[in-house]
């Protein structure tokens, strides 16, 4: 008499020498660049670190200008964990979750993981705003990226150069303006 677990063996070993020939053949391994960077943006603006964190969560779309589409319904960051980073394009809630919050602290810490512009890709990526008053009256930004996973050459030039366009040409104007006190939140 054969032995059951003698039959299963060798129909598992027939199986995975299967499986293992049509994935070889299929192209389904083809190694991608895996690595990482990571940098610091500083800043310090007019404000509380209230009413900056304010400005930097809720309606971003008065200094935000990067989108998916050419004209989104509603660019918003639900600051408390598990809220999303959200661009609504239509009435009927198309659109797309750029990141999730991880960690909100009203006036002090803001923290969410998404690839932003790279969605698509097999890489994490993580933002930090740290909020800390300077004086009476003013705030001190400092914004973290790390990232790890798929990077392709130019990626950490790119991604640290789009935030510098967001923070030091965008959101420091908006804020020095007073026009976020308007944003209608």
């Amino acid at each position: 008499m054969r032995s059951p677990f003698r039959h299963r063996e060798l129909a598992a070993g027939i199986v995975a020498g299967l499986l293992l020939a049509a994935l070889s053949g299929a192209g389904f391994h083809r190694p991608q660049p895996a690595g990482g960077f990571s940098f610091n943006l500083d800043t310090t603006v007019p404000g509380t670190p209230e009413e900056i964190f304010d400005a930097l969560t809720g309606n971003i779309g008065g200094w935000w200008d990067h989108t998916v589409s050419e004209s989104p319904l509603r660019l918003y960051i639900e600051p408390k964990p598990g809220g999303g980073f959200f661009e609504r394009f239509d009435e009927s809630g198309d659109g797309v979750r750029h990141a999730v919050v991880t960690a909100a602290s009203r006036g002090e810490l803001l923290r969410f993981e998404g690839p932003l512009g790279l969605a698509g890709n097999a890489l994490l990526m993580v933002h930090t705003y740290e909020l800390k008053p300077v004086g009476t009256g003013s705030t001190h930004l400092t914004v973290t990226v790390r990232a790890t996973g798929e990077v392709q050459e130019g990626w950490a030039e790119a991604v640290e150069g789009v935030w510098h366009h967001f923070i030091d040409e965008r959101f420091v104007p908006y804020i020095e303006s007073g026009r976020h006190r308007d944003a209608g939140r």
